[in-house]
C-alpha cells in the first residue's frame, strides 16, 4: 500500500478512535475520579490523559524513531513561547483592567480548568496532533491542514451559545481563534509552547474579569482581543525578519506544499 494512504488511514483511524473515547467516556472518567479524589480540576486533568492514549499510539506507530514530546512539539523553548503570548496579550489584559471590574468570586478548580488544564489539552490535541501533524508530515498546505482541525474545534465550543446569533458568532471566533492559534504556532519554529500561553493567558483574561457571559464577547472585550491578535502578529513577524527567516506561512503554501516541511 502506498505510505501516503497508509498514513492517512492509520491517522484518520487513531483519531476517530480518540474521538469517540473522548465523546462517550470524558465525562465518565471526569466523574468517576471527581467523586475518587474530590478535585474537579484533578479529575478534568486525567480524563484528558486517559482519553489522548490513542493519539499517543498513533504518533509511535507512524513515526517510531520520534520521541512523542518532539510530536506534540513541547520540547522547544517555554521562556520563548511565555514571553511571546505574554507580551502579545498586554492589550488585553490592560484593556480589561481600564474597561471591566474583576469578578467578585473566583472558583479555582473552575479557573483551572478553564484557563491552564483546557487551554494546555486542547493545543496538544487540536494544534500539534490534528493540525500539526498533517502540515508537518505531510504535503497539505497550512488551509487544507488547518480546516478540519479548526472546525472541529469550533463545533466543540458551541454549548456557549443558545441563539442563532450567538451560535454563530461562537462558531466563527473559535474558528478564527484555532486558524490564529496555528499560524502562530507554525511560525514560532513549531513551538507548541507559544500557542499554549496565547490561549492561556487570552482564556485567563477573560475568566477574572467580567467580560462576558460567552466567547462571543462585546465590543470593548473583542476590541481588545483583536488588538492583541495584531500585536502578537506583529511581534512574530518582526523577530522573523530580525533573525532573517522566511516565513513558514506563504501563498504558495496555502493548499499544497512543493515539499515537506
Amino acid at each position: 500500500m502506498n505510505k501516503t494512504i497508509s498514513f492517512f488511514l492509520i491517522f484518520i483511524l487513531g483519531f476517530s478512535v480518540y474521538y469517540f473515547v473522548d465523546l462517550f467516556y470524558f465525562k465518565s472518567i471526569q466523574t468517576f475520579v471527581k467523586e475518587l479524589s474530590g478535585s474537579k480540576a484533578l479529575a478534568h486533568v486525567v480524563a484528558y490523559c486517559v482519553t489522548m492514549v490513542p493519539l499517543i499510539i498513533i504518533l509511535k506507530i507512524i513515526f517510531p524513531e520520534k520521541k512523542i514530546i518532539s510530536l506534540f512539539s513541547i520540547n522547544k523553548s517555554v521562556l520563548k513561547g511565555f514571553s511571546t503570548a505574554f507580551i502579545g496579550t498586554l492589550p488585553m489584559l490592560l484593556g480589561y483592567f481600564i474597561y471591566f471590574k474583576l469578578v467578585q468570586s473566583i472558583n479555582f478548580q473552575s479557573l483551572f480548568i478553564n484557563s491552564i488544564s483546557s487551554p494546555f489539552f486542547e493545543e496538544l490535541i487540536f494544534r500539534a496532533f490534528l493540525i500539526g501533524t498533517l502540515y508537518r508530515f505531510t504535503r497539505l498546505g497550512f488551509i487544507t491542514s488547518a480546516l478540519f482541525g479548526s472546525l472541529l474545534f469550533a463545533q466543540m465550543h458551541l454549548y456557549q451559545g443558545s441563539s442563532f446569533t450567538q451560535l454563530t458568532e461562537i462558531f466563527l471566533i473559535t474558528f478564527l481563534g484555532s486558524v490564529f492559534f496555528s499560524w502562530v504556532y507554525f511560525e514560532t519554529d513549531f513551538n507548541l509552547w507559544t500557542a499554549i500561553f496565547l490561549h492561556l493567558f487570552m482564556n485567563l483574561y477573560w475568566e477574572i474579569f467580567n467580560v462576558s457571559d460567552n466567547v462571543s464577547g462585546n465590543m470593548y472585550g473583542n476590541l481588545f482581543k483583536i488588538l492583541s491578535i495584531l500585536l502578537i502578529i506583529a511581534l512574530v513577524i518582526y523577530n522573523k525578519r530580525r533573525n532573517k527567516i522566511p516565513l513558514q506561512i506563504t501563498r504558495k503554501n496555502l493548499f499544497i506544499k512543493t515539499k515537506q516541511t
